[in-house]
């Protein structure tokens, strides 16, 4: 059973103890994605809903780690890297891995942001020189 309070700061998503599983529509609805970004998940290996016949059922498990992959790559994340701290999950020490693992790609990724938008706010400060000059006609 997956760590509610762990999720929650991960990938915050209500809770459902209402229901067992999830269709391909409940969760396409509840992320507004794709009946094919969620078949390319699974193709993927990222999520894994059970078989009935031709219908696909999702469990918490897999909308949590649905959750966990649009999180991810909002914040610019490759799927690579996703799938590498949500499998961490099954690692059995406590998620003190996934924890360290998430922790250091997240600070990473904070570190990287920070540089490139140093180098975007220097780039309009020369754009906005540039105009000024052209504006003044020397």
């Amino acid at each position: 059973m997956l760590d509610a309070a762990f999720l929650q700061a991960l990938a915050p998503i209500e809770p459902r103890p209402d229901r067992e599983s999830f269709s391909i529509s409940d969760l396409c609805a509840e992320f507004t994605v794709t009946p094919r970004a969620l078949r390319f998940y699974e193709d993927e290996g990222l999520i894994g809903p059970e078989r009935r016949g031709t219908q696909r059922i999702y469990s918490h498990r897999d909308r949590a780690r649905l959750a966990w992959i649009l999180r991810g790559k909002r914040v610019g994340f490759s799927l690579a890297e996703i799938r590498e701290m949500i499998d961490l999950y099954d690692v059995g020490d406590g998620r003190s891995t996934q924890k360290a693992v998430t922790l250091a790609r997240c600070e990473d990724r904070i570190r990287l942001l920070e540089e490139q938008k140093r180098d975007i706010d220097e780039h309009i400060a020369e754009l906005q020189q540039f105009v000024s000059l052209l504006k003044s006609g020397n």
